[in-house]
């Protein structure tokens, strides 16, 4: 087979950007003049950023470059945190309609699949990295999904030359759905409901009877070994418990099952949360949602509203906003949905923490990610603009301090018809 020059520059591009993102080292960089964003505090105007060794080193407004620095003027500019979409298959899912280049549902055992650790088949070649980098989303939580219990999930990185450099944390999560019952073999709400809690009341059985299991000596649990073991972190309060879920009654059934079991909880999708926000603000669990849900896409999210983020913010519930679940292709639209929530009532800071902070305080990366403070890691940006306004651009990217832009399959394509080519 012979494959077209536009996927041979592709490859060589792909080759590019994620080499850019070998340790870091050498020079140190300072991005200065800019209106920096920290989002752990105020605005700064005119400040700088450094970088060294690939961890921001300094942010202020009278903050003098390092000898040496390689500088970056920013005059004019933003400069924010690398964004996070806290619910994506990217890495996952290449084409969603073709099977074989589908690794986020696994088979699992009777619609479990808690031990499937998802990012161990992580496509790092994959060509939706690039137009996702290069406009701003330097970090993404990669979701398994389709079972009761879909299986563990882990943050990674939006550039690395191997699997594991991209990998941040994993596992981040175990992914559950409580808002349809097909997915977990079973015909109504109530059944579903009924085998979730029937499995991690043999979970907790496993554990108290391990010596006994593999003595044959017990009864027969609703999964296997593998799965039981894999939820035993989740039953601890160690491993967030993300539950798809979108209708209110739905949602409410998770939180009492999280109650009940004392889960540390999430919620993805949360098409109808703002019924129920006091609860979730009670209970102190995030909501994983985007900014344009007006419209319903089924029965579950008749109560969609677009003024869904404001009011949970407004009610206290941490908020982050995503794409849609398990989006592959346009994991980068977070900007534009961030955007429309400050449109229905967001405030403009609650939606840039809402794709930098709080997802990172959410999965456990806030101690190397998702501010601009001294000593995280140096995933940042620099706009020519407002990130929410659909025609900003996202200059320069930078991946634990080294700037990671090249051309994706969409850049090519363009260049290709503007030459006329073929």
């Amino acid at each position: 087979m012979t494959m077209s020059p536009l996927f041979t520059r592709w490859g060589a591009s792909a080759a590019l950007v994620f080499a850019l993102a070998a340790p870091a080292a050498g020079q140190p960089i300072a991005i200065t003049g800019g209106r920096v964003y920290p989002v752990s505090g105020p605005p700064i105007d005119n400040a700088t950023v450094v970088i060294i060794d690939g961890k921001i080193a300094a942010v202020g407004p009278a903050v003098p470059p390092p000898a040496g620095a390689r500088i970056i003027d920013a005059k004019g500019k933003w400069v924010t945190p690398g964004l996070i979409n806290g619910a994506t298959r990217l890495g996952l899912v290449e084409v969603g309609s073709l099977p074989s280049t589908n690794d986020a549902t696994a088979r699992g055992d009777r619609a479990v699949a808690a031990a499937f650790q998802a990012w161990e088949g992580l496509n790092w070649s994959s060509v939706l990295w690039a137009p996702t980098v290069n406009e701003g989303v330097t970090t993404v939580v990669s979701l398994p999904g389709g079972r009761l219990i879909s299986g563990q999930a882990a943050v990674v990185d939006t550039a690395g030359a191997t699997a594991a450099q991209q990998v941040r944390r994993a596992p981040a999560a175990m992914v559950a759905n409580l808002g349809s019952p097909a997915v977990g073999e079973t015909q109504a709400r109530g059944e579903l409901l009924m085998r979730f809690r029937e499995l991690l009341d043999d979970a907790r059985d496993y554990a108290a009877r391990t010596s006994e299991y593999e003595r044959a000596a017990t009864r027969e649990y609703a999964t296997g070994r593998l799965h039981l073991e894999a939820l035993q972190p989740v039953l601890a309060g160690k491993l967030l418990l993300v539950v798809a879920a979108d209708r209110a009654s739905d949602i409410t059934n998770a939180l009492e099952v999280a109650r009940e079991y004392k889960l540390r909880l999430a919620i993805l999708g949360g098409a109808e949360a703002w019924q129920v926000a006091g609860s979730l603000a009670a209970a102190k669990v995030p909501v994983l949602t985007t900014g344009l849900d007006n419209i319903p896409a089924s029965f579950e999210t008749l109560g969609a509203r677009q003024e869904n983020a404001a009011i949970l913010r407004k009610a206290g519930v941490p908020v982050v906003i995503t794409a849609g679940e398990g989006e592959t292709f346009n994991v980068r639209n977070i900007k534009q949905h961030a955007g429309n929530a400050v449109a229905y009532g967001l405030t403009w800071d609650d939606a840039l923490r809402a794709i930098t902070l709080t997802p990172a305080e959410v999965f456990g990366i806030d101690a190397t990610v998702g501010s601009l403070t001294v000593g995280k890691d140096a995933n940042l940006v620099l706009w020519d603009g407002d990130p929410f306004e659909f025609a900003t651009r996202a200059e320069r990217v930078f991946i634990r301090g080294i700037e990671v832009q090249g051309a994706s399959r969409q850049d090519l394509l363009t260049d290709r018809y503007k030459r006329g080519g073929r």
